[in-house]
């Protein structure tokens, strides 16, 4: 169902009576500060909220949003976020959350030029290259396309892992874990990929920076 403008001004009202009702201290706290033990990095879609997936409250994850749940190391917001989620908040958990029906990951199979996105897509595109042969092995087309979902994320949570924040964070041996998921749009399950990074000691030596 469509909201209009005033609808969203309108519901927002009804939020704050109904957590008041429930807390009446609620927004106060919130008003202290914040220190979710959670860092989110999940697709622009409008159909996968962060909060809502997993039942967690307003404070209790810190998040970052793309198209496709990218982890580009050019991109200055993406480090920004990451960089305050560590140093500053110390978050224990990244989550980086795919989900199927990705439609930067459906551009991504596809060459045809859609615009501005078309240099975004291209790094979603080194996935296909980097796992061609498993990809191209796979008939089924929605197969293929699940399948490619799901190595993205692998391919994100290995691109965290080796930015120069996350390895001077494991480097002071701070406690902190990266984990990938895909969100299930059509069923609202979440899969955990079981692809879970919490020390350099995980990596290929080359990628084992020393500082």
């Amino acid at each position: 169902m469509k909201k209009s403008y005033q609808e969203l001004l309108d519901n927002n009202k009804k939020w704050v009576d109904s957590q008041l009702a429930k807390d009446p201290n609620f927004f106060k706290k919130l008003a202290n500060g914040q220190e979710p033990p959670v860092l989110w990095i999940g697709c622009a879609d409008s159909r996968v909220p962060a909060n809502q997936i997993v039942g967690a409250e307003p404070g209790e994850i810190f998040v970052h949003r793309n198209i496709a749940n990218m982890v580009v190391y050019s991109d200055m917001n993406m480090l920004s976020v990451l960089d305050y989620a560590v140093n500053a908040l110390k978050v224990k958990h990244i989550i980086v959350c795919g989900h199927y029906g990705c439609g930067g990951v459906k551009a991504a199979m596809s060459n045809k030029s859609i615009g501005l996105i078309d240099n975004w897509l291209r790094h979603i595109k080194d996935v296909y290259r980097l796992n061609k042969v498993e990809l191209d092995s796979i008939e089924d087309e929605e197969k293929r396309f699940d399948r490619y979902v799901e190595l993205n994320v692998v391919e994100q949570v290995f691109d965290l892992s080796t930015t120069t924040i996350v390895q001077n964070a494991w480097n002071k041996k701070q406690d902190l874990h990266i984990h990938g998921w895909v969100y299930g749009v059509g069923d609202g399950l979440v899969k955990d990929l079981e692809v879970n990074v919490g020390s350099n000691k995980d990596l290929d030596s080359v990628f084992q920076l020393k500082f």
